[in-house]
């Protein structure tokens, strides 16, 4: 589902190089859930980005599904993203001026679909995870493990086979973050997702299938 070979990143400005990823070569099959481990500044964000199609590497190769996807055109590489991958960030990245159902809705937009699919989809999603009740709702009005649901609905809607998760508990309290993780992994058991999920809670990564773990842009293991 996800191979990356021999990547490197290195960000560089006038006067600093820094080296974020090196070596990197890692094999995501259909249907894993996996965590990705190591202390702060180690690369983890920069490789799901990498992974998420969100960033290039300096260096190695990116193939989604056998797709070679750096020889992607900017709007093929979009669409490609689009149907292909949901992302669910530590901050939930709601737009506060919009209902849950129409954050829901977003990735929809970028596809050919009429309104009424688009919302169809969109409860559909929102059912899922529990939160039919909240649709009309706006994100200053729930907590914070109900906009995290919401987020993970706005990931689901377009019902991509990859889901990248960046810490998605970070800002929530034990309870609530179990509650979350649990959501994910009936996405991998029952959908057959694929997770790759960043944490830095050993308990959380003990429960996914494989353990990545970076130190200073290298893997460890």
């Amino acid at each position: 589902m996800i191979k990356l070979s021999d990547i490197e990143k290195v960000y560089r400005t006038d006067k600093i190089e820094t080296l974020a990823l090196k070596d990197i070569n890692i094999h995501v099959q259909k249907g894993d859930l996996l965590s990705v481990m190591g202390p702060s500044g180690c690369g983890k964000s920069t490789l799901l980005n990498i992974m998420g199609l969100l960033d290039d590497p300096s260096r190695g190769t990116v193939e989604i599904e056998g797709h070679s996807v750096q020889k992607f055109k900017d709007k093929k590489m979009a669409s490609f993203r689009n149907h292909k991958i949901g992302f669910v960030f530590q901050s939930f990245h709601l737009i506060n001026d919009l209902s849950v159902v129409d954050n829901v809705e977003i990735p929809l937009l970028y596809r050919r679909m009429s309104g009424s699919e688009r919302r169809k989809r969109a409860l559909a999603a929102l059912e899922k995870v529990g939160l039919s009740a909240r649709t009309k709702h706006f994100p200053s009005q729930l907590s914070g493990g109900q906009r995290q649901r919401v987020a993970i609905a706005r990931a689901i809607v377009g019902e991509p086979e990859i889901i990248l998760a960046d810490e998605p508990t970070g800002n929530l309290d034990s309870n609530m973050g179990q509650e979350i993780i649990d959501i994910l992994f009936n996405l991998n058991k029952n959908d057959h997702t694929t997770i790759v999920m960043v944490t830095h809670d050993e308990h959380i990564a003990d429960q996914t299938g494989h353990i990545i773990r970076l130190f200073d842009g290298s893997q460890v293991n």
